[in-house]
């Protein structure tokens, strides 16, 4: 198994020998035990991938259209369970070993998890940007905003109503870092949070006409159902990364580390790539996704 624990800050150089190496090495598994647990250990279930991801890659449909058949094309015999809920309860679970892969976007709480050794391989595979919701009318102008910052601060001086998910989801965890970057707290009676997943809060947000932090899959998905709209531009501090993560197995035995890295070559593979660039544009109008791992130099 490679060994790469990178930084969002680490260099590009840095980040393309990880990617060389994980496409070299698979064929070889990278290192993982391929050999049966001792007996006083639990034993690895090589037919089965626990996959926990972020509940925007599940809600978008990217994995069920795009990822899983590309995996099981390749690698029949395995059984692949998804677990989907926020970014910070599949990095939670990965850090008990409940789970062989994450498929998260929570850069700090990536970083973290790797510090400690949880993991041992993370990769970016795709990118979107977050986007701001809200009603046709933009009570709080945000659609005149310079940046996501700029636009929530808008909201507040306004008391129009934000619906935040308020699970500790990669999401949520975006949404707090720009209230950061405003030096605003937010509170009051115009601040809803509702402890739910994505799609339950865009139907609060419709419900109540409010303004809300999401990202542009679930959005799409539901968006039949909903009159708000898309009042944000693509801004630096929107941006979303997805990466893929290898729950170490060294730390927890039961982990399939091997068919973890087998997805992960899936992912960043170049007809990965390619069919994460197209994915939604017939259906959409527009990718859902942007290709991550492409762009780190040709593989």
């Amino acid at each position: 198994m490679v060994a790469a624990t990178r930084s969002r800050s680490g260099s590009h150089r840095a980040r393309v020998l990880a990617l060389a190496c994980l496409v070299v090495l698979f064929a070889a598994a990278c290192g993982s035990s391929s050999g049966d647990s001792a007996p006083d250990q639990p034993r690895v279930q090589r037919d089965q991938l626990i996959v926990a991801t972020t509940t925007s890659l599940n809600d978008s449909g990217l994995l069920e259209t795009v990822v899983l058949p590309a995996y099981e094309e390749q690698f029949p015999d395995v059984t692949i369970k998804v677990v989907a809920v926020g970014s910070g309860e599949a990095i939670a679970m990965g850090a008990k070993g409940e789970v062989d892969v994450l498929l998260v976007h929570s850069p700090a709480d990536e970083e973290q998890f790797m510090a400690d050794g949880n993991g041992t391989l993370r990769l970016p595979f795709a990118y979107n940007y977050f986007v701001i919701v809200g009603p046709k009318d933009d009570p709080a102008g945000v659609a005149g905003a310079k940046d996501a910052g700029a636009a929530l601060a808008s909201i507040a001086e306004s008391g129009s109503v934000f619906v935040s998910r308020g699970d500790e989801s990669g999401t949520n965890k975006k949404e707090l870092e720009i209230w950061r970057s405003a030096g605003m707290t937010p509170e009051g009676d115009w601040y809803l949070s509702t402890g739910q997943g994505m799609g339950e809060t865009l139907r609060i947000a419709m419900e109540k006409q409010g303004y809300t932090l999401t990202d542009l899959g679930t959005f799409f998905s539901l968006q039949d159902t909903s009159d708000l709209v898309v009042l944000s531009s693509k801004s630096e501090d929107l941006k979303n990364i997805y990466d893929v993560i290898v729950v170490n197995q060294n730390r927890f035995p039961s982990v399939n580390a091997s068919s973890a890295e087998q997805l992960a070559q899936v992912l960043v593979s170049r007809a990965g790539q390619a069919e994460i660039a197209g994915y939604g544009e017939q259906e959409y109008g527009q990718p859902l996704f942007s290709p991550f791992a492409g762009s780190l130099g040709q593989y």
